[in-house]
């Protein structure tokens, strides 16, 4: 059941396909939900990450996923909804993709923190 923040469900690939799922493959932004998950500032859509993976996320709510991927069947390979963003597929495997995406986490993260430090000294 996970943490119950996304709802879903969570599939094992099946046919003819290799499991796992090795390898590169490439991201698509989805276009549904708010706009652009913040990962993925200035990187391409299309780009190749690295995936080592047997099961696949199946959400509810299809708004929350940021990245698509095609293996078989069509699955969420990123998620987003409110500070939560996860993926699928191994950043720090995925070389100067995975590396961006490592910084835009981390920038995401300070713009967050200095934020919510400038909402506690009551300047916004």
């Amino acid at each position: 059941p996970g943490l119950g923040i996304i709802p879903g469900k969570v599939r094992r690939f099946t046919g003819s396909l290799k499991i796992p799922h090795m390898g590169w493959n490439t991201i698509r932004f989805s276009g549904r939900g708010p706009g652009r998950c913040p990962l993925f500032r200035g990187i391409e859509d299309g780009s190749y990450v690295y995936f080592v993976h047997s099961y696949y996320p199946e959400p509810e709510d299809r708004a929350v996923a940021a990245a698509v991927t095609d293996y078989g069947v069509t699955f969420a390979s990123a998620v987003w909804k409110d500070n939560l963003m996860a993926t699928q597929f191994h950043p720090e495997k995925s070389q100067r993709v995975g590396l961006a995406m490592v910084r835009n986490f981390v920038a995401f993260a300070a713009e967050r923190a200095d934020g919510t430090a400038k909402t506690a000294r009551g300047t916004r």
